[in-house]
């Protein structure tokens, strides 16, 4: 299978659709409105969600020859290891670095470096996915490789909601396919759910973004990443876990 150049942040970008998503219901919060999902919404949405057991790819994202120059030249001009952990750090996560001038190089040539996106490879693992289905409802648990990223998300097919261990919920918003010519990875459609919220009678907050995306061939990605505190602790594994398989 080929690596395909892609963050997974601009994944949604690159699909045409924005990656803010509807504010999950806390203690104080306004809910927006959202955009009308179209006609049979979801029969798309059954046809992307894994089934039961169903086995996966885990995906990796690694870092482009532009990012291992950054390093090189980093390291040549004499800037800090810390500034330069932080720059990749975020590039792993899927997020767009900022500049630090601790780089010792100038902000013009930190920017040549980040025209190519991370690549996002096979890992070379394969798992079954610890999904079960209650009615409508599928409920993700875990297993060894997947970090407990997934675990306790609820994902409801004919409403669309997420529902959320730290107690949050939100619902999805449209992908639609990607025609720029100079698009990374050929997205067909899909979903994302943006999820953020603050309890503090419970202690618990979140920031994950759900992505289910429709490939071709019959293929989809599957990516869940997350910062959260649950009962006053940060979880461990915010992720991202990406997935691959097919349908």
């Amino acid at each position: 299978m080929k690596a395909l150049r892609v963050s997974l942040l601009t994944l949604i970008t690159l699909g045409g659709a924005a990656v803010t998503g509807r504010p999950v219901e806390a203690a104080g919060t306004t809910i927006p409105s959202l955009p009308a999902l179209p006609a049979a919404w979801q029969a798309k949405l059954a046809g992307l969600a894994p089934k039961p057991g169903q086995v996966v790819q885990l995906m990796e994202q690694r870092p482009s020859l532009a990012l291992v120059g950054l390093q090189q030249r980093v390291t040549i001009a004499g800037g800090s290891r810390e500034a330069l952990s932080a720059v990749m750090a975020s590039v792993q996560k899927g997020d767009r670095p900022a500049y630090d001038e601790r780089l010792n190089i100038s902000r013009e040539e930190f920017q040549q470096y980040l025209v190519f996106q991370p690549v996002l490879t096979p890992s070379g693992r394969s798992l079954k996915l610890p999904v079960t289905r209650e009615g409508n409802r599928l409920k993700f648990g875990d297993v060894p490789g997947l970090r407990g990223v997934l675990r306790g998300l609820t994902l409801d097919l004919v409403t669309g909601e997420l529902r959320t261990p730290e107690g949050f919920t939100g619902k999805p918003r449209l992908v639609t396919a990607s025609t720029a010519p100079d698009r990374s990875i050929d997205i067909r459609g899909g979903f994302v759910w943006s999820v953020k919220g603050t309890n503090p009678a419970t202690q618990n907050a979140l920031d994950g973004q759900l992505q289910l995306l429709q490939l071709p061939g019959s293929q989809v990605i599957l990516s869940y990443s997350r910062t959260s505190i649950l009962h006053g602790r940060i979880s461990e594994g915010d992720g991202p876990v990406i997935l691959r398989y097919s349908r």
